[in-house]
């Protein structure tokens, strides 16, 4: 099959998907325009914000499209081949993980903006909640692991030659100068919106292009920030634990807006590279059930390694912790929460369509993004060597902004939870929540070296789906305690718990294997963990639906 045929065939389920599948599930939520959110009950311009419905879709997308959907189907092709990746990511994505994002955010707007957690907490009882803020927590520090490690990695690359020709470009340089200065564009930007109130088009005019400007700057100046990947290591998760008590006006907001234009210049470059480009299908359609090396048996290992392309609890935490908080209106629950998600689909495609056109890739998951993108993007600006380094700049760039996005946002989740179990809400316990939330990542990321992602991976999917899976099985006994049928959430909840309750029993036998204290041995002790509280939370769910409903839990 042709790839521009292959990529309209998904491109038109998706858009089926969010107009009739996606309609009836928010029907079923009875979406009331008339009904004051969170947002504007509890307005404290830090937390609690009315936002705009295209400014909150950019900063909720850039939020949770981030390295999941583009390093994971790169993974999986790789390992058995783009139709699985392409049928998982296509049925997963309308029947699961966009029903998971919408669920989750109705469900905290009308539980006054809380965190799933504290759904759990009203509709499960106080034991599950303090299970699943464990789970959560945990998940989270390897959603911050695996990403800093990431973007640590394109921050040292090294790229010396272009067609063979040697120059002193250093591509790791010159991406992360352009991180740098993106993120101070977006401080910038946080405070001419607050101060100033700028009308909102001239602000997307000045910052935008002022943001590929920073790209080609980078490429300009690379060598003015090179660092080692420990020292990065360090400096991006300092970052993180400022970002996430920086007010949400002044950095998550302006960022996640200018972050959701690269993500937006991402997806066109996409769509020009896979129509326009003239690419051919050079890998496998299928590689076998069972293929050497790091993920194993297609049956679990690829829905988990896929990840956020398909379905991601942590888009559930983003829901629930930062975006609900902002709606400014019930209706809009449906395109930021289901239509978001379609959209990070199609980010997983793009993503796919990197490795699909390399018969033999020459580097990790980044690199294949990064130079696929590339390719797509000089068929606009041409391929000199100039040309080049910008293009492989702009795709390192973007992934390191999609990661940024989430970093900081997985971060300040970390911080609410961590605040919600100990009831402290002044601003030392948001200093020192934020720090314990990074002291985790750190202690793991000290133990190991650059490109340790890879043996964190399938554990990071597998407890980020798992999540999704706790989250649409709290949301379903919340929905039949109020009189309601929840099928809709109850059968995906079903489907991916056993998906992620097999990696898992695969995972924890490594607890045997392995020598005590290595990263795989963590793994499988971690895997015990994770199984235990999540078989805990259901047997918490499965007494809380026989209750009738307002009897307590």
């Amino acid at each position: 099959m042709a790839l521009p045929l292959l990529a309209a065939t998904v491109v038109v389920a998706l858009v089926l998907g969010y107009r009739f599948y996606g309609r009836w599930v928010a029907r079923q939520f009875a979406l009331d325009p008339s009904a004051p959110t969170p947002a504007h009950r509890h307005e404290d311009g830090i937390d609690f914000v009315p936002t705009r419905p295209f400014y909150l879709f950019g900063q909720h997308f850039s939020a949770i499209a981030a390295a999941g959907p583009i390093v994971g189907p790169i993974l999986a092709c790789g390992q058995f081949g783009w139709l699985p990746c392409i049928l998982w990511i296509g049925f997963g994505v309308i029947f699961i993980g966009a029903v998971h994002d919408v669920s989750t955010l109705v469900a905290s707007v009308r539980h006054d903006g809380r965190s799933i957690a504290e759904v759990v907490k009203v509709n499960l009882g106080r034991p599950a909640w303090l299970t699943i803020l464990a789970f959560i927590w945990l998940a989270l520090v390897y959603v911050i692991v695996a990403f800093v490690d990431i973007t640590a990695g394109t921050f040292v690359t090294q790229k010396t030659s272009a067609d063979g020709i040697t120059t002193d470009f250093n591509q790791g340089g010159a991406v992360a100068l352009a991180a740098l200065l993106y993120l101070g564009l977006a401080l910038v930007m946080g405070a001419v919106n607050r101060f100033l109130r700028p009308p909102l088009w001239l602000q997307t005019v000045i910052f935008v292009p002022a943001t590929l400007f920073v790209i080609w700057f980078g490429t300009q100046h690379s060598t003015w920030l090179v660092l080692g990947w420990r020292e990065w290591v360090w400096l991006i998760l300092a970052y993180c634990a400022a970002a996430s008590v920086t007010p949400m006006w002044l950095l998550m907001q302006p960022r996640g807006y200018l972050g959701g234009f690269v993500l937006y210049g991402a997806l066109l470059v996409g769509v020009i590279g896979i129509f326009f480009g003239g690419f051919t299908i050079e890998q496998p359609a299928w590689k076998g059930f069972d293929t050497p090396g790091a993920t194993g048996l297609l049956f679990p290992f690829l829905f988990v390694t896929i990840a956020c392309g398909a379905c991601s609890g942590f888009h559930g935490l983003v829901c629930s912790g930062t975006t609900s908080k902002q709606i400014d209106n019930e209706k809009h629950c449906h395109p930021i929460g289901y239509g978001a998600m379609l959209l990070e689909a199609f980010v997983a495609l793009i993503a796919l369509a990197t490795i699909m056109i390399v018969a033999k890739p020459s580097g990790g998951p980044g690199k294949t993004y990064a130079e696929g993108l590339a390719r797509f993007i000089t068929l606009l600006i041409g391929d000199s060597p100039e040309a080049q380094r910008t293009a492989v700049t702009f795709g390192a760039m973007a992934l390191s902004t999609f990661i940024f996005d989430t970093l900081d946002s997985a971060t300040r989740l970390g911080r609410y939870i961590l605040q919600e179990l100990f009831d402290r809400h002044g601003k030392l316990s948001m200093v020192v929540t934020s720090l314990v939330t990074v002291g985790a990542p750190l202690y793991f990321l000290e133990a190991s070296k650059s490109g340790s992602y890879s043996l964190f991976w399938t554990l990071f999917g597998t407890s980020n789906q798992l999540l999704a899976s706790l989250s649409l099985l709290a949301i379903s006994v919340w929905l039949w305690r109020g009189g309601k049928r929840p099928w809709f959430t109850l059968v995906p909840a079903a489907l991916v718990m056993a998906v992620t309750v097999t990696s898992l029993v695969l995972q924890a036998r490594n607890l045997g294997k392995a020598e005590v204290g290595t990263t795989v041995w963590l793994n499988g002790l971690v895997s015990v963990i994770l199984l235990a509280l999540a078989l805990a939370l259901v047997g918490f769910a499965a007494r809380a639906i026989r209750r009738p409903a307002g009897a307590a839990v």
